[in-house]
């Protein structure tokens, strides 16, 4: 895909024949990440402040809070730092505040506006907006006519930037939200308040009530950007991309937006229709990876296993194309059955002296090195349990490493239960003293000490030794690496530093594994998976020239919260019902995260009960397909590095 900048707006075109799109209302841009895409919507909206100031005019900027922009304002800040870039002509206006909200507190959005962007570049103070989380109930209505009077006595917004949330809102105008709205007080929805929740530790601290610029005044700005990462936000982009207009997904009211732009990356887009299901919209170059998605869709969408489809079915679904390459539909489904029944395995380490040319993993070495990296201390049992204990019971070298200490995620509670059983067992000592006069006068604006933090982090690390010793593995083998970027004491996380990944060469280097298992879930709600990937990804490029990178196959997990289908599958490692069992005991060895864990998501179920229901899950997908009925499976991609 050729993309670019014409006229200070994205476009793009795709190389050969257009790539039919009939089913969008709104133009929208896919990229492989979020990072690039970033940078591109960065350089827009710096075209525009540049091309404004040569003609000494004003640049209005509408600007966004949230996960989804933060590398956009990176980037800013940067070209303001080493190319120049003034924002002495910018006037801001921030889409939302929630209600009440100190400007001090640390999850404001003043207070992230300047910690991203005010505090970094030229802008004026006087020419930043956001509306204040503190104006009285008595002066609230006027103040949101004000707000909006400001906006077009100016001459009204030129570029707006916004991400959507789960239910569809933009700023947060929530499902029900007018058409004309202007900016007003909202009390949010019950998923956006879920959403929240990691940042505020916990749902009950997240505020019901919001300012929020209107849809009215979305709509009249003269561009608009929407930002969208993430396979979380891929159902409700489909919705808003193809849907029809509706109130009760606010966004879709941009499909009547004249020059609005949808800036996805490959997650988000996964569940639009020429990326789902291409040969719906057009003619597919048909690669294998490509036929085994159609045919199990297909199979879902006839509820047939593969071994029952016919050649009616393929017809009559838009895919004789697929037909026309393969023969017959018999030759394509037994194709496709061998293809996803290859990936089941009972020796995800590989089996000895067997036939390896159908199996996902080699026979040789028999007895293999292997690191299992968990982003959070609990992340390999929830995830991975049972083929932990498959590797351990099948001889190869174990280590599991824990690549933060997951200090966040222990409640206060937790951690003064452990504080004062320390001081009833240690009264000489000052250090537990300390921790419960902390806890007990703690604010919301306090950021744990380091001493709780401490706390907090020996908690889990107790908790994990425990769950790796009951699977088996040695302690000598368990390795906490408490990368440096975790340890900010708040649900924002620093930037990967080369100290994060110097840590994740030195256990790789040391241990020369045969297979490294790590976290590709990218729908954990506060990003510490994705940087735990991350350092994985940027210390295999650093090391692979290394003679023993050669022989070594890294396997991608997923977990709580989503799942890879069955046609992304690699190996699939079957549990038996006495392997659940184990694996379930495994993770309630994590005490501290039962009963209330603080990052639930939408899911109220517990870390267990979803994780089982999501392995079974898995296991039925397959039967329906027409394979084996087993009782749960684990599912692993492979990634080529």
């Amino acid at each position: 895909m050729e993309v670019s900048i014409a006229n200070n707006s994205i476009s793009y075109k795709k190389p050969g024949k257009f790539e039919d799109t009939r089913f969008e209302k709104i133009h929208n841009v896919i990229f492989e990440s979020s990072h690039k895409a970033s940078i591109l919507v960065a350089q827009e909206i710096a075209n525009l402040i540049r091309e404004k100031s040569a003609l000494n005019k004003l640049c209005l900027l509408g600007l966004a809070t949230g996960s989804s922009p933060v590398k956009v304002y990176e980037e800013l800040v940067r070209m303001h730092k080493e190319e120049g870039l003034s924002f002495a002509n910018v006037v801001s206006f921030n889409l939302d505040e929630y209600l009440p909200m100190d400007r001090n507190n640390i999850q404001s959005y003043f207070y992230f506006m300047h910690e991203h962007l005010f505090n970094h570049v030229d802008i004026l103070p006087e020419n930043i907006n956001i509306p204040d989380g503190k104006v009285s109930a008595e002066d609230l209505y006027q103040y949101c006519i004000d707000y909006e009077m400001k906006i077009k006595t100016l001459g009204g917004l030129d570029f707006q930037l916004l991400g959507i949330g789960r239910t569809g809102h933009i700023g947060f105008n929530e499902p029900g939200s007018h058409f004309n709205s202007g900016t007003r007080s909202i009390t949010l929805d019950h998923i956006t308040r879920i959403d929240a929740a990691p940042a505020f530790l916990g749902i009950d601290n997240v505020p019901r009530k919001a300012i929020t610029m209107g849809i009215g005044t979305v709509m009249s700005a003269k561009r608009i950007v929407l930002l969208g990462w993430g396979i979380s936000k891929a159902k409700i982009l489909k919705k808003t991309i193809e849907g029809k207009i509706t109130s009760q997904v606010p966004a879709t009211y941009l499909q009547e937006h004249n020059n609005t732009t949808f800036v996805l990356d490959s997650d988000a887009s996964s569940e639009l229709t020429r990326v789902k299901t291409p040969w719906l919209v057009t003619s597919c170059v048909w690669t294998e990876t490509l036929k085994l998605k159609a045919v199990v869709w297909l199979s879902e969408l006839t509820d047939k296993p593969f071994l029952k489809l016919t050649d009616k079915d393929y017809n009559d679904n838009g895919m004789s194309s697929l037909l026309t390459e393969d023969g017959t539909a018999y030759n394509l489904n037994i194709k496709m059955f061998n293809k996803l029944q290859h990936t089941i395995t009972g020796w995800p380490g590989g089996k000895p002296y067997a036939d390896d040319t159908n199996r996902p993993e080699r026979a040789t070495p028999e007895k293999k090195r292997v690191i299992i990296f968990s982003p959070h201390p609990d992340d390999d049992m929830i995830s991975m349990g049972g083929t932990l204990d498959r590797l351990v019971e099948q001889g190869h070298d174990v280590h599991v490493a824990y690549q933060t200490s997951g200090n966040i995620a222990v409640s206060d509670e937790e951690a003064l239960k452990f504080a004062e059983i320390s001081k009833s067992l240690n009264s000489n000592s000052t250090e537990p003293e300390n921790i419960i006069k902390f806890l007990k006068n703690k604010t919301e604006n306090n950021i744990d000490s380091i001493e709780v933090r401490k706390l907090k982090g020996l908690i889990r690390r107790s908790e994990s030794l425990a769950a790796t010793r009951y699977l088996g593995v040695d302690d000598s083998k368990v390795h906490f690496l408490d990368l440096p970027f975790y340890e900010t004491g708040t649900v924002k996380k620093n930037n990967l530093s080369d100290d994060d990944i110097d840590i994740m060469c030195s256990l790789i280097e040391h241990v020369k594994p045969h297979q490294i298992y790590a976290a590709g879930d990218l729908a954990d709600p506060h990003g510490t998976h994705k940087m735990c990937l991350d350092s994985l990804f940027l210390a295999l490029k650093k090391i692979k020239h290394n003679s023993y990178m050669n022989d070594c196959w890294v396997w991608l997990y997923r977990g709580a919260w989503h799942e890879w289908d069955p046609y992304q599958i690699d190996m699939a490692v079957p549990m038996s019902p006495d392997q659940v069992l184990k694996k379930r005991h495994a993770i309630f060895y994590h005490q501290s995260q039962k009963d209330g864990v603080m990052f639930q998501g939408d899911d109220s179920r517990e870390f267990w009960v979803r994780v089982e229901d999501r392995n079974r899950l898995t296991a039925k997908k397959y039967n329906d397909l027409g394979l084996a009925d087993y009782a749960a499976i684990e599912a692993f991609k492979r990634y080529h590095f």
